[in-house]
């Protein structure tokens, strides 16, 4: 038992992870559509999202993006372009690329981020 629940855990934060790359393809793909076709296709993305969403949920997992939060170096995040920045630079989160995916409480994947500085 204790190695099949490894394994459901852990496809389902492939799942989580993949549905929050898919919203960005997705997202993407229809811009270039009318606008009619835009909003038939974003409902029905929303539908579908909002059902895979609550299946992760009843198991317990979340996905947790930051995007326009501030960067805290604590955050369960990769940044990509930290070396991009000064260290008294005011940083956010302009992007999150791979969400964190948490289970309960815990971190059980963490995020990649690319940051943005706050202007002053």
């Amino acid at each position: 038992m204790g190695e099949d629940y490894a394994n459901i855990k852990n496809n389902l934060v492939i799942i989580a992870s993949e549905l929050h790359r898919f919203k960005g393809v997705f997202s993407k793909a229809i811009s270039k559509l009318e606008i009619d076709e835009q909003n038939k296709y974003t409902s029905q993305f929303q539908w579908f999202s909002k059902k895979v969403t609550k299946a992760l949920d009843d198991a317990g997992i979340r996905v947790v993006t930051l995007d326009g939060q501030l960067y805290d170096p604590g955050m369960a995040v990769t940044p990509l372009n930290i070396e991009d920045f000064d260290a008294e630079d005011i940083l956010y989160v302009a992007q999150t690329m791979e969400p964190i995916i948490m289970q309960e409480n815990a971190v059980v994947k963490t995020g990649t981020v690319i940051l943005g500085r706050v202007e002053k």
